[in-house]
């Protein structure tokens, strides 16, 4: 469904990207994990159509998304979800009218469906009582449930996780894994998640990416990347970020 073709991408000169391809079925779920800078983010953007590659194409169901129209593209973006590092959520909004703020942009719905839609999507991830809460008044794993159920409620085929544990503890961060494990499960989303969480996060993966100095260094299954010898991999399986450092320095990092 989804695929990335030679891309790359630099900012002010300094290499971000250099040249990754890969590609994810139908309902299948990737991570790409890596050491912080070596261009996660930058490439899930590119794939959510965010940004626009130097070279090189992302294509979603064979569509070259930077031959796309800008209404063309937000059309085409109606089909995705993300959740963002931090949740992303309207601070003036209540739970609620952020989770039904999709519905009522991108919709003709009568409030009552509107209501009905955000409802559940709110019930999905645990929230139903907190809707008329503002997102000051919960806590961190409330707001990362609420910015999971607003990507949800359009009911999209393809979600976007950027770092969707980030800042929470180890218990309340595999609560929130294992829901995102269960609403694929349950909805069949093609998924691709931007995680530290190894090794949690291959239990809830069908594929795994490894970005280094920009490029996809490893690109295959969790017990693949478990079993493999390559030194970037084993480092990062460590947690050893002097061994993942590339062997030459181009120029600052990103």
């Amino acid at each position: 469904m989804i695929q990335a073709v030679g891309l790359h991408k630099a900012f002010e000169g300094v290499p971000v990207l250099r040249g990754v391809s890969f590609e994810v079925p139908r309902g299948h779920f990737m991570a790409l994990v890596g050491r912080s800078g070596h261009g996660k983010s930058v490439l899930l953007r590119h794939l959510a159509g965010m940004l626009r590659p130097d070279r090189g194409r992302v294509c979603i169901d064979g569509q070259d998304l930077a031959s796309l129209g800008a209404h063309e593209l937000r059309r085409l973006r109606r089909r995705f979800g993300f959740v963002f590092q931090g949740g992303a959520l309207f601070d003036s909004m209540t739970v609620y009218d952020n989770v039904a703020f999709p519905l009522r942009e991108c919709m003709r719905l009568e409030e009552e469906d509107v209501s009905r839609r955000a409802s559940e999507a709110l019930a999905r991830v645990g929230l139903a009582g907190a809707e008329g809460k503002l997102p000051a008044q919960i806590s961190g794993g409330m707001v990362k449930r609420a910015a999971l159920a607003r990507a949800l409620v359009l009911e999209p085929e393809l979600i976007f996780f950027d770092e969707p544990t980030t800042g929470l503890d180890p218990i309340t961060a595999h609560a929130i894994l294992e829901l995102i494990a269960q609403c694929h499960r349950n909805l069949r989303f093609t998924g691709i998640i931007v995680s530290h969480q190894i090794p949690r996060i291959f239990e809830i993966v069908e594929h795994v990416g490894l970005l280094h100095d920009g490029r996809l260094r490893f690109v295959g299954t969790p017990d693949d990347m478990l079993a493999s010898d390559d030194e970037v991999v084993v480092a990062m399986l460590r947690g050893d970020d002097a061994q993942m450092e590339p062997r030459r320095t181009p120029g600052p990092r990103r």
